[in-house]
């Protein structure tokens, strides 16, 4: 998920989106303990997603 498409999300979204993000990591997580996923490089995209959407939330608290 990009920058521009989190700017556009309301507050409820936002915090709905973060839950999702965080349930599906924690799933990735567990499925690649168990056996290697076929792109590993999908734990880092979705970390960083969680963090983009973590910061965006934490900006509108801000203000």
């Amino acid at each position: 998920m990009k920058q521009s498409e989190i700017k556009q999300l309301s507050t409820a979204e936002l915090q709905e989106k973060l839950s999702e993000t965080k349930k599906s990591y924690s799933d990735l997580k567990m499925a690649h303990a168990i056996s290697p996923l076929d792109n590993p490089i999908q734990l880092r995209a979705v970390r960083r997603t969680v963090a983009r959407l973590a910061t965006e939330l934490t900006k509108r608290d801000g203000q």
